[in-house]
């Protein structure tokens, strides 16, 4: 966790870092929190896709590893085609994910800092790797999302996944649990229904704001 809680004298945001298996609903109460006045929202998946866009230095490593066949006409990554291909082999996705981490991190990083700026009263960081990017380590407490793998899987075929895809998936995150629940601050079982979970998202947050004022 980071160290200090003042920025220029005075008390920075609280960091949130949230993480949790495909569809298991962490963007959702990412979403829930980014409606709270005050909370600011780092989509790290997002960051993640701007870094591979075109004359992106990251892309140009993504093109050496994995061929430019992956390149569309108009220079842009097939991103389909590259999920396709890493999810379908765990030495691919480890080596994408050692191209894109380090140029995600930093606009994370820059991205906290703006929230500190802003006088933001807590930011939230929505990311799968939060412990392989090096972002828990940015944060004060991390939330981990789970829920029945039933409706994990159900959400991912709702979505319009085939079953064969939400299982390679699901498969492809099997130990996300195992490796951040030991880190874990606070756990978020989103099985049950929506608006009970979000007055737990609500409540959490108020005791996560409550502990860092005290």
């Amino acid at each position: 966790m980071p160290a200090g809680g003042k920025v220029g004298g005075r008390r920075r945001a609280v960091r949130i870092g949230i993480s949790g298996p495909i569809g298991c609903g962490k963007s959702t109460i990412a979403r829930w929190l980014g409606e709270r006045p005050g909370v600011v929202v780092v989509d790290a998946d997002r960051v993640a896709r701007d870094v591979l866009d075109r004359e992106e230095p990251a892309l140009d490593a993504v093109v050496a590893r994995f061929g430019a066949d992956l390149l569309g006409p108009d220079g842009e990554l097939d991103r389909a085609a590259l999920g396709r291909l890493v999810f379908a082999d765990p030495a691919a996705l480890r080596d994408l994910e050692a191209i894109v981490h380090p140029a995600v991190r930093p606009r994370i990083v820059a991205a906290i800092a703006a929230a500190d700026a802003a006088r933001a009263e807590a930011v939230v960081i929505e990311a799968i790797k939060l412990v392989e990017g090096g972002l828990a380590a940015e944060c004060d407490e991390v939330w981990l999302v789970t829920c029945d793998p039933t409706v994990q899987r159900a959400r991912l075929v709702g979505r319009g996944s085939s079953e064969a895809d939400a299982s390679q998936r699901i498969a492809a995150q099997g130990d996300l649990i195992r490796r951040i629940g030991p880190g874990a601050t606070r756990l978020i079982d989103t099985s049950g229904d929506p608006s009970e979970t979000r007055r737990q998202v609500d409540a959490t947050l108020n005791e996560a704001l409550i502990a860092r004022r005290s």
